[in-house]
């Protein structure tokens, strides 16, 4: 479903002044009828901004212990992509895949490939070998993709899809459906072809940084000359950022690379002997805890310098520092509310937290020194491993990625450790369809026959694509004598067969009809409007990048009396 957004409410003056209270003076004139004279009818044009489309980002963890969570991933992406489609919805969604490796020296020269924010499409047939770690130690090749994709590369081809920027469709390196058009097949849908997509296999770097990921990521997007990202943002698209994961972040900057290297400043690892670094690195790097080891009152993200000194300024941190983070989205976040203000980037986590959604933080070292030399803390969520019951599912918590989520989306930190992740995709996808709200018109429209229950308006929709400055009327759905028809799928009628939109005046408040087809939603009704539009576009006929839509209704001769509370 287009989201609309509406202007400011418009206030009808009326050509005829009341009366003021009557002084004595008045009384020496005698009283005759008053005649109202109706003055001209009153209309003005609305900018309608049509916005259903959002851009989803996934970074996905492909370090040596994802095969597992990665196969739920991709099993239980459905009830995401579903909730997105659903007739209420209906989003123009764009899905991008990154993941977090973003390279490191101890990760071997050439033994990874980092995406470094580079978006990935590629079905994981295609690339059997990242299945496999540790020298075929770790072998996931049929769990975490021969068993879950089954489509062949005819069904997985990417088809050409037109941007706001490049006239000249090509194949763009993600995912989508814009009103009906999707960019792959036509028999194959978005969650299967997830299946194969989705899962990016287990032998990326194991020191993850999946915030620079997602920065690059978004920074590549808007850059003309990065052939396989830029386009993927929209402008007015709702962004929402989902991170899976089961470790802490290590996006440390490259200037103090020796915090890793054997012959630099080993204040960061666990054990200052060792021949190599572990990931403790990253939480030692990053973090600082206080109150009892056992179970810490609280874990903070902190910037330190090559020495451990905790509060430095964001020049001397070894970890980039989350203002880089935090500042990107907000950036991007305050650009969109240019468009509509209430618009929020949502951020979103599933990874080492319990199955509320809290994160525990505490020290393992005398029950698991393993994890704990391996990690700098212990496990933030943990949970029986139904194919290796000698080894159980394990995830570190979580500090600067929580800070992230808390900062745009609080609460919306999910855990990796489940065996099934579709309640935390359909919540995740729930915050997106917040976003998509339905269009109020802000004003109080004028009702053509008193004669009928609902509001009758007279109104006139027109388009302008871009470039051109010629409007384009569109024509209403196709209506009968019971009201609006729709299909089996709920989907509007064109009202010809060379037609490819029309719009639907939504008016029924209470349920009055027999027909759903024109009940205005909860948040119109709450809010005292007496309409609401609904743009319909047939399947594969998207709107040109930037078109611009307008309604013109007549307005209530008094708005207070016709819509009385309106705006809420």
């Amino acid at each position: 479903m287009s989201r609309l957004s509406l202007g400011p409410t418009l206030t009808l003056l009326t050509g005829c002044a009341m009366a003021m209270a009557m002084t004595s003076g008045c009384l020496n004139h005698p009283l005759k009828p008053v005649e109202l004279e109706k003055g001209e009818e009153k209309t003005r044009p609305v900018q309608l901004t049509v916005n259903k489309d959002v851009d989803i980002l996934f970074v996905i963890d492909n370090s040596g212990s994802m095969g597992e969570e990665q196969a739920i991933l991709a099993n239980n992406f459905g009830s995401f992509i579903q909730k997105l489609e659903e007739k209420d919805v209906e989003a123009n969604y764009r899905l991008g895949i990154t993941t977090s490796d973003n390279g490191n020296e101890w990760c071997g020269l050439g033994a990874t490939t980092p995406e470094a924010g580079n978006l990935v499409l590629s079905s994981c047939k295609s690339r059997i070998g990242d299945f496999i770690f540790n020298s075929g130690e770790t072998d996931v090749t049929d769990l975490a993709c021969n068993d879950i994709c089954t489509l062949d590369a005819d069904a997985l081809e990417v088809l050409p899809s037109t941007t706001d920027y490049d006239s000249t469709p090509k194949p763009r390196k993600w995912l989508e459906n814009i009103e009906g058009k999707k960019n792959i097949p036509e028999g194959t849908s978005t969650e299967d072809a997830f299946k194969c997509f989705g899962p990016q296999g287990i032998n990326g770097c194991g020191f993850e940084s999946q915030l620079e990921s997602m920065y690059l990521a978004l920074i590549r997007a808007q850059n003309a000359e990065e052939v396989d990202s830029y386009g993927f943002l929209r402008a007015s698209a709702i962004l929402a950022v989902v991170f899976v994961t089961d470790e802490a972040d290590c996006s440390y900057n490259k200037t103090y690379a020796e915090i890793f290297k054997q012959d630099g400043n080993r204040v960061f690892w666990s054990d200052p002997a060792a021949a190599f670094p572990t990931s403790a690195v990253c939480w030692n790097a990053g973090v600082d805890c206080e109150g009892d080891p056992n179970n810490y009152d609280t874990c903070s993200a902190v910037n330190k310098d090559v020495n451990g000194n905790s509060g430095v300024d964001n020049s001397q941190a070894v970890l980039h520092p989350m203002s880089r983070y935090i500042g990107l989205l907000d950036g991007l976040e305050k650009e969109k509310q240019q468009v509509n203000e209430a618009q929020e980037v949502i951020v979103a986590l599933i990874g080492g937290v319990a199955n509320d959604g809290t994160p525990f933080y505490g020290d393992v070292g005398g029950t698991n020194p393993m994890f704990q030399n391996s990690f700098g803390i212990g496990p933030g969520c943990e949970a029986p491993n139904p194919i290796n019951p000698a080894e159980p599912v394990q995830a570190v918590p979580p500090v600067r990625l929580r800070d992230l989520v808390e900062e745009f989306t609080p609460g919306n930190m999910f855990s990796i450790c489940q065996q099934d992740y579709s309640d935390a995709m359909v919540a995740i996808a729930d915050r997106i369809r917040e976003q998509i709200q339905p269009a109020c018109y802000a004003n109080c429209v004028k009702d053509t026959d008193a004669s009928t229950e609902i509001v009758e308006p007279e109104c006139t929709v027109e388009e302008d694509p871009p470039g051109d400055g010629n409007d384009v009327k569109i024509e209403e759905c196709l209506k009968d004598a019971a009201g609006y028809i729709v299909d089996g799928d709920g989907a509007y009628t064109m009202p010809g067969p060379s037609v490819n939109v029309c719009y639907v005046l939504l008016t029924d408040n209470m349920g009055i009809t027999n027909s759903p087809a024109d009940d205005m939603s909860d948040e119109c009704v709450d809010l005292n409007y007496n309409l609401e539009f609904k743009v319909e576009r047939r399947p594969g006929f998207p709107a040109v990048g930037g078109t611009s839509i307008s309604a013109t209704c007549s307005l209530a001769d008094f708005e207070n009396v016709s819509c009385p509370g309106i705006g809420g």
